[in-house]
Formats: C-alpha cells, structure tokens, sequence
C-alpha cells in the first residue's frame, strides 16, 4: 500500500437534521494528502437530514448519496461501502466529528503497525446539563465498561475499534458488515476480524467527538436496543466478556428484591426467611450506594444537581442495557429496533 492512497469515508445517516452538516464539514477538512470521497446512505429520514444532505452534495461533487430505505446501519455501510471506489474505508458517523489530523494518522497506524483496523478515542461531549452528564458517563469505565476506545492511555491491539479505519480487502474478505444485526455491527464485523488472524489496533492519541443522546427516554431506548442485539450475539456465539455480564445482574438482583419485598408486605415469606430476605436486599442496596459514590468520585460532580443527573444516568444506562441483554439473551433479538433517532431528540 502506498503511504497515503485514496480513501472513501462511508456514513449511514437517519434523522440527523441537528449533525449532519458539522460531521460533513469535519470529514471534508481533513488534512489528508491524497483523493478522498464520501458516501452517505441515506435512511428514510422524517425530519430534514435528506435535504441537507442533497444541499452538501450539490455544493460539493466529493459526496456521493445512496439510498437505504431499510435505514439498518449494517446495510447502509454495506450500500456505502458498494458504492464507493478507494482501498482505505474510513467509517464515520453523524454524531461524531472527526480531528483534522484524524485520517493522516490512522492511515500512518495502518502502514506502520500492519493492522487491517485502527481506530482511536470516543470522546463524548455534551452541549446541555444532561447531555453533558450522558458524555461523562461514557468517558467513564462506570458507564459502559471501560472498553479501549473510552480512554485506555496505552496504544496496542484491540478487539474492536471505535468506527474503524480498514484495508478495503479486508472488508472484502470477510464479507463486511452482518446485515441480520441492528445493532452491535462493529464488535461482530471486528470479531470476524480477528478470528481471520488480522490485527486491529488501538491508539490513545487520537479523539473523536460524539454527542450523545440528549434526553433520557432516547438514552433509554438507544441503551435497551444495544443491550438487546449485545444478549443477541452472546446467544448466538455462546462466549462474552465478562465486562458485559454486571448490568444484567444488576437488573436480576433488582428485580430478585423487589419479588422478596412484595412478599415480605403480603406476609407470605415462611418462618426464618428473614436473614435470606436481608441478603436478597443487600445487592441492590450496594448497588444504589456503589452508583452514588461513582457518580461523585469516579464522573465528578462540581454540585448537587450534577450529582443527581450522574445517578439518573448511569442509572438508566445500567439498568436499559442489562434489561435488554437480558431480552436478548432470552429470546433473541427478534428485530428489535434502536428508536432513539426516529423521533427529536
């Protein structure tokens, strides 16, 4: 591969009329030395993320649309990727803005570490005190279970890649993206990956901007749909991480208490059941202290109301995601479907 070959950014967009133009102006400055195209698919969005998308592409022939009227983001990478032309795949998202020195970097990794993936730092940032508490817990290990790419310091292989910069061949390879997922597509397409003998890589040196959900029911329903295909895919694979396992234990110990209290205030618990009543209560009870003093030591609050939008968050966070990996693990995904951009956020 020459030092730096051409490459084509592949974004699925659906209902984001609010990001949409930023995550473009960022792809487009990119201070990469060689041809560069991107390709939007374009979900069946309800707010006006199509027509802007049309008015970036009319002012600038670099950006090419293809249409994804299933609005699965598999497919749309897939459509994306089809339509594109160069050996370097750059996966970038509309909620994200890329540094401009993002693309000369990652390719610079690809040729000096000989891995097919690279990819770096998810930094969240938030614009409203909720948000802004979303973006603290995602760069926390508390919020979503400290994978590399939320802020590990050391640079070396990785079991994923936050978006993902490939070798087109590989992608090639191993047949891209799994079209029956609606979520977990990255970690699934990145363990066929590996499972190919090639190498993805992790660098802490360099950070991608995301804006998280911004309310906490499009939290909420984003956390649940990941947490569904997530107990989707260890159902199907038969492994997981450990990492994955705490929130749905979380849920079962919560859900555990709340059966042994409704028997407790019915009378209906036998003689002597007590002490087991008092360890059933226990774990929630560790669990409520555990997520309060995390969310004032561990995310940092500056005042009360910091404090509390903390707990709420990780709260929902947990809680979402072990319900539906829970679901998923259950009884598989059964199409569930990530609603959390089909409405305003």
């Amino acid at each position: 591969m020459s030092e730096f070959p051409p490459v084509s950014y592949v974004m699925p967009v659906l209902n984001e009329e609010r990001h949409l133009a930023d995550a473009v102006a960022a792809v487009l400055s990119q201070s990469y030395p060689a041809e560069a195209e991107l390709v939007i698919a374009l979900g069946a969005s309800t707010d006006r993320t199509t027509a802007i998308a049309h008015e970036l592409a009319a002012a600038d022939d670099r950006i090419v649309l293809v249409d994804n009227p299933r609005n699965d983001i598999p497919v749309g990478l897939n459509l994306a990727i089809a339509a594109s032309r160069h050996p370097i795949v750059v996966r970038v998202d509309a909620h994200a803005e890329l540094p401009e020195n993002y693309t000369v970097t990652m390719v610079g990794l690809l040729n000096s570490t000989g891995a097919v993936n690279v990819g770096g730092v998810m930094r969240a940032k938030g614009r409203t005190p909720f948000q802004s508490a979303v973006a603290r817990a995602y760069n926390s290990p508390w919020g979503l279970g400290g994978g590399q790419y939320h802020g590990a310091k050391q640079a070396g292989p990785s079991d994923s890649a936050y978006l993902g910069v490939f070798r087109r061949e590989v992608l090639d390879q191993v047949g891209g993206y799994d079209e029956t997922l609606r979520r977990a597509e990255d970690w699934e397409l990145n363990s066929r990956i590996l499972a190919a003998g090639h190498l993805i890589w992790y660098t802490p040196d360099v950070a991608v901007t995301y804006w998280p959900r911004a309310t906490p029911a499009t939290l909420r329903r984003q956390m649940f749909a990941t947490g569904v295909w997530r107990g989707h895919l260890v159902r199907e694979q038969g492994r997981t991480p450990l990492k994955y396992l705490p929130p749905p234990l979380v849920v079962l110990a919560l859900g555990a208490s709340t059966v042994v209290a409704v028997a407790q205030l019915n009378g209906l618990l036998p003689r002597g059941a007590d002490r087991v009543a008092a360890l059933v209560h226990a774990a929630p009870l560790a669990y409520a202290a555990g997520l309060g003093y995390v969310s004032a030591r561990s995310l940092g609050a500056s005042n009360v109301r910091e404090w509390l939008l903390n707990v709420s968050v990780l709260g929902i966070m947990h809680l979402s995601w072990g319900a539906g990996f829970i679901r998923g693990m259950s009884t598989g995904a059964e199409r569930t479907v990530d609603t959390s951009r089909v409405t305003r956020r």
